[in-house]
């Protein structure tokens, strides 16, 4: 009997916005599955270098990448420029997203617009660069990070739950017109994940509605996207994978 494994070995990855939490430990778990993982950033460059050290250290793969995913010229000539170093591109995880938490009523353009920016047109400009070379080969990987906000809403979060829930659309869409060419579009609904942009909720108040007690790890997330990225996935396309200890159901 064959032995299950998420082998990713040769393949590559863009992990964008992959310089701290979430798109970390994305980008370290695509990298011990054998992945070359280029690890973007928009203004850290530092800690996505931090980053690429750890991989390597590890015995992995990797490099930095700084461009704005919001900026469509600028992710077409680092995607290019991805495709022509490494002959390919085989998955793309956009991760990249800003959080401004703020009532309807006190919510400026400013924020909305970067909310939305990096969340919609960021993964828009990515998907549709990477799709290119991934249509060549009749084979890719693409997996959208919305959040559980954009499933059912959050007071204070208007913005950022609509952010998030355009993913949602955005990926059932992406996943009809790219199956036939061998091209798998997933989403994943992180719930409450310890990072930076949870760090100023009281966390021992959610274990009381958090199921199975406790607060999720960023490597909850990454052990998820690794599976879809790989075989063990292949027959998943088009699906929202929540994962928060059981909160939202």
């Amino acid at each position: 009997m064959k032995k299950l494994s998420i082998d990713l070995d040769g393949q590559v990855a863009l992990v964008t916005g992959a310089s701290r939490g979430i798109g970390a430990a994305i980008a370290r778990a695509l990298a011990s599955c054998g992945c070359h993982v280029v690890v973007n950033y928009r203004t850290n460059r530092d800690l996505a270098e931090g980053v690429v050290d750890s991989i390597r250290s590890s015995g992995g793969s990797a490099e930095a990448k700084g461009f704005d995913v919001m900026n469509g010229e600028t992710v077409k000539q680092a995607v290019k420029e991805i495709a022509s170093t490494h002959e390919r591109i085989d998955i793309l995880v956009n991760n990249a997203g800003v959080s401004k938490d703020g009532l309807i009523l006190r919510t400026r353009e400013s924020d909305l617009d970067e909310m939305l920016g990096t969340a919609l047109k960021g993964s828009f400009f990515c998907t549709s660069n990477v799709a290119r070379y991934m249509l060549k080969r009749h084979y890719g990987r693409i997996v959208n990070i919305t959040s559980v906000v954009g499933l059912g809403g959050n007071a204070g979060q208007s913005v950022y739950s609509a952010a998030k829930a355009s993913l949602v659309g955005f990926t059932k869409s992406a996943a009809k017109e790219l199956a036939t060419r061998g091209i798998l579009v997933n989403a994943v609904a992180p719930g409450f994940i310890d990072t930076d942009m949870t760090s100023n909720i009281d966390k021992d108040k959610l274990l009381g509605v958090i199921p199975v007690g406790r607060v999720g790890m960023p490597g909850d997330v990454a052990g998820v996207v690794a599976f879809l990225c790989s075989d063990l996935g292949s027959y998943i396309t088009g699906q929202v994978i929540v994962v928060d200890g059981g909160l939202y159901m």
